[in-house]
């Protein structure tokens, strides 16, 4: 599972999401990409998902890059605890995605096989996404 090897802090407020992703929203690296259509919270646990199905989907073959990278802390507290007693550990860690951000990427494999991949990827994700091309880009 992703997750930072060390932090400057242990825990962090929640924070807002609005707007378009002003980074990361044009492809750099592959042929075809993942773009998020929507703003919300991506867990590790969903980028390993998506990941898998993509490699298993291309049986190791191309080149895939992974644009996120959970590096967000968040925490819960146990279920049926009374009030009080400061804010829960760290649970989980999270990739903030505002809508535009290129979530995956995959290079050297034919165009249908890339579009099947990224498509499954995009089942295991909790947004809407779309699949681009460099060439849709270019225009």
């Amino acid at each position: 599972m992703l997750q930072p090897s060390r932090t400057k802090f242990r825990k962090q407020q929640r924070g807002k999401m609005k707007g378009m992703a002003v980074r990361g929203s044009t492809i750099s690296n592959g042929d075809f990409a993942l773009k998020a259509q929507e703003s919300s919270w991506i867990t590790a646990r969903q980028i390993e998902s998506a990941r898998r199905a993509i490699t298993g989907h291309v049986k190791r073959g191309g080149q895939i890059w992974i644009r996120v990278f959970p590096d967000k802390p968040v925490s819960a507290r146990p279920a049926e605890t009374r009030m009080g007693g400061g804010k829960g550990a760290v649970d989980r860690w999270v990739s903030v995605v505002k809508k535009g951000r290129i979530l995956f990427e995959i290079g050297d494999v034919p165009e249908d096989v890339a579009r099947e991949a990224l498509k499954r990827a995009g089942h295991k994700l909790p947004i809407s996404t779309k699949i681009i091309s460099r060439e849709e880009l270019a225009f």
